[in-house]
């Protein structure tokens, strides 16, 4: 591309760093090819199909408001698939001669279908031993549709990486096999071009938009629930792809026995293949995730505020994702970097409304570091000096007393260390304290630097 073109997407990205930084991912840098202005428009070639839709769904009214913002002229950005290309009359045409389809959608598929992120590849979740299960399923899944576990469920809390996998799934398989029939949606979608489909006396669209695909996926399924006419469709839905072999993959709240108001027979083929769980992640994980997240923004998190930002939020990994594009923003705004002051007052402001929060690993290592004039790097390094042991062993203690994190928790805020480690750190501090009433002093004055523990 020219010169100048080349000058206007650089000036388009970097308006996108700067207005919408939540929005922005660094693949839009390494992935996308703009091509020459043309008809009006500044066409950007994407990697893939669902690259496109997800591009044309989630991004497109911010490419065209920043392509304006930085030429001043009604100019758009128009993201062409990787066979598209733009002849003169403005027209795009694909190798086949057809307009050809968003990714992820069957052909006639209504707006219920949900777009697939790029973001959510298998490469980018991150393993821990709370969802490894999960993702050798998953992958066992997207590498054999219809043959290793059929169907796949997973079920989870909110925000714990359910929809990370299932969308991963749909990615791997359209990467193998690009001509792969696709249907990916929530059950509420389903519900609802079920109810348009039997007003509008379109049933038989309705079963051969569902029955003919290569891979089913629905997200949270639990919403079937007390909905007998549709269990019902959704029972023969199941039912055709299963004796066809295609892929059914599942995602809910809750395992199939616990799904409220739904039906036996639905119970019963939903355990048909492989049901696995999802749980919070521990310290560790919810570190990586933070520096993983950060990256696909363009972010370089620095290691005390991923640990500050693991320690505060340990719900799920949507909270996660939402500090770091409040801090985002919020460095955005101000025109600074990510600091850990920067995080302590935006997690504090979030949190400064919940009372059951109990006394945060950080707090104590705050406490100890500034009694013990050690710094944090010094307690989560390798020494092994007198002079940052001790004080690593107390952090290790009264984190165990004074907050609920597990051992391997604990363990992974140090450095990594394992559960037994602490275990010893406990035991060393308890036993040192009953026979050292100096050293039971300097407890004693730590602990009541620290602000009271709530109580249930």
């Amino acid at each position: 591309m020219s010169d100048p073109d080349r000058k206007v997407w650089e000036a388009v990205l970097a308006h996108l760093r700067k207005t919408h930084p939540p929005l922005y991912r660094k693949w839009f840098e390494d992935e996308l090819e703009p091509l020459p202005v043309a008809g009006g428009a500044l066409p950007v070639r994407t990697t893939s199909a669902i690259h496109r839709a997800y591009l044309q769904q989630n991004c497109q009214p911010h490419f065209n408001d920043a392509i304006r913002s930085v030429t001043g002229a009604l100019l758009s950005v128009r993201f062409l698939e990787p066979g598209e290309t733009v002849v003169p009359a403005d027209r795009v045409v694909m190798p086949n001669g057809n307009a050809g389809r968003p990714a992820g959608q069957s052909t006639g598929a209504s707006n219920t279908t949900l777009s697939v992120n790029p973001d959510f590849d298998f490469d980018s979740f991150v393993i821990g031993p709370t969802n490894r299960l999960a993702l050798a399923a998953a992958k066992a899944v997207a590498n054999e549709p219809g043959q290793s576990y059929n169907p796949l469920f997973i079920h989870g809390d909110v925000g714990l990486g359910k929809t990370h996998l299932l969308q991963a799934i749909c990615l791997a398989i359209r990467a193998k096999d690009p001509q792969a029939e696709l249907c990916y949606m929530s059950a509420e979608g389903f519900m609802t071009e079920f109810v348009e489909a039997v007003q509008g006396g379109r049933m038989t669209d309705f079963r051969h938009r569902f029955r003919d695909v290569d891979v089913l996926v629905i997200d949270d399924i639990q919403t079937l629930g007390n909905r007998d006419r549709t269990q019902e469709e959704f029972f023969h839905t199941f039912n055709s792809l299963y004796q066809a072999q295609k892929q059914i993959v599942l995602s809910s709240d809750a395992p199939p026995e616990l799904i409220p108001d739904l039906q036996n027979r639905l119970v019963s083929r939903f355990k048909w293949g492989l049901v696995t769980q999802i749980d919070p992640p521990c310290f560790e994980t919810r570190t990586t995730i933070l520096k993983s997240k950060a990256r696909q923004r363009g972010i370089d998190l620095p290691d005390d505020v991923a640990s500050y930002v693991a320690q505060a939020i340990d719900t799920n990994i949507r909270e996660l994702e939402g500090a770091i594009g409040t801090m985002q923003i919020t460095a955005s705004v101000e025109g600074c970097d990510i600091t850990l002051e920067l995080a302590r007052r935006v997690i504090d402001g979030a949190s400064s409304t919940d009372t059951s929060r109990q006394v945060s690993i950080q707090t104590i290592i705050e406490t100890v570091t500034d009694f013990y004039s050690v710094r944090l790097s010094d307690l989560q390094s390798k020494r092994r000096a007198r002079s940052v042991t001790i004080p690593r062993q107390i952090c290790m203690f009264l984190a165990r007393q004074n907050t609920r994190h597990s051992l391997e928790e604990i363990g992974g805020y140090f450095g990594g260390r394992d559960h037994t480690t602490v275990m010893h750190a406990v035991r060393m501090t308890e036993e040192r304290r009953k026979n050292d009433p100096a050293f039971a002093s300097e407890i004693l004055a730590l602990e009541e630097r620290l602000p009271p523990v709530q109580r249930d």
